[in-house]
């Protein structure tokens, strides 16, 4: 009998924004003069992982990744944060890292 591969069981969509997010963070420590749209691009990186986390039945995810939207939020700046920025990134890379590489969600089998 011939070999017919099987769909995998999930997908890793999340993987992609985790990575990206983790190095737009990294990217901001180097270049401060950038960090408006680094602080863009932060929030909707983890407002999209929020959602893929939703999907994957993963509830827990959102209580990191919220706060990091919050922190990161371009519209509405919370003052004083700049003194412990660099600690903050370097810990929201780490959510961004993890929650893509743990984040799987279940392939749609209706196909």
């Amino acid at each position: 009998m011939p070999y017919t591969p099987q769909p995998p069981a999930y997908n890793r969509a999340a993987l992609a924004p985790g990575v990206l997010g983790a190095l737009v963070l990294l990217f901001g420590l180097a270049f401060a003069d950038w960090y408006t749209y680094v602080e863009y691009a932060v929030c909707i990186l983890a407002l999209i992982l929020c959602v893929f986390s939703w999907q994957a039945k993963r509830r827990w995810w959102p209580a990191g990744l919220i706060p990091i939207a919050v922190l990161w939020n371009p519209i509405f700046p919370i003052p004083g944060l700049t003194p412990v920025l660099p600690l903050l990134s370097l810990a929201a890379a780490a959510v961004f890292v993890a929650a893509g590489l743990l984040i799987k969600i279940p392939a749609d089998t209706r196909r």
